[in-house]
């Protein structure tokens, strides 16, 4: 049962349904409107009061810092779901891929988030879980690429790490240019794997 970050204290049922219609709601209006949407926009879509979206998020930092620990949950479980495929090396570059994808649908969150003055870096602080956990899986999908001859044996994950953040940038700099970003992506695939 989920917690609420105030209280410790496990969420009701109700409240924490109430708690995930708010972030799927805040999820689509920050995508929409950057983190300067309003929260009363976020309370509309959700279908409650403007108090609940305050009483499980107290400030605006706090319910966009969590829609952003969100999104790094869901890239956490789809690695996760990606170690266990068959073929590891076509699971480790199809993270590359979605980590892509996400970066175009989601409008350059990150620097939407900063140009609003949300310090980014402090996310990973007050959500240490979740960028350990995606450090993890990624790591996770690396050594099983590695295992299977897929990726350079040389490669660690913090260059992985960089390399994808790289990806997600271009990614968010060229969201019209799809055979662009193929392109980039067939030249970093190209340079982690195996030299023949």
């Amino acid at each position: 049962m989920a917690d609420t970050p105030h209280t410790g204290k496990p969420l009701r049922a109700d409240a924490r349904r109430n708690r995930e219609r708010v972030l799927a709601a805040a999820e689509e209006v920050f995508a929409e409107g950057g983190p300067a949407a309003s929260t009363e926009e976020v309370a509309r879509r959700a279908g409650v009061a403007i108090g609940t979206v305050f009483r499980h998020f107290p400030t605006k930092e706090e319910l966009v810092q969590a829609v952003f620990a969100q999104r790094v949950r869901q890239l956490v479980d789809e690695a996760e779901t990606l170690s266990t495929a068959d073929d590891a090396g076509a699971a480790f570059f199809a993270f590359f891929v979605r980590l892509t994808e996400l970066s175009i649908a989601k409008h350059a969150f990150a620097d939407v988030l900063a140009g609003a003055g949300i310090d980014v870096g402090a996310i990973g602080r007050t959500h240490p879980q979740e960028t350990s956990h995606l450090r993890a899986a990624v790591s996770t999908l690396l050594t099983r690429a590695q295992r299977a001859g897929a990726v350079r044996e040389d490669v660690r994950t913090p260059e992985v790490l960089t390399v994808m953040i790289g990806i997600a940038r271009a990614a968010e700099q060229t969201p019209s240019d799809s055979q662009v970003l193929a392109r980039v992506l067939d030249i970093v695939f190209d340079g982690l794997r195996p030299a023949r």
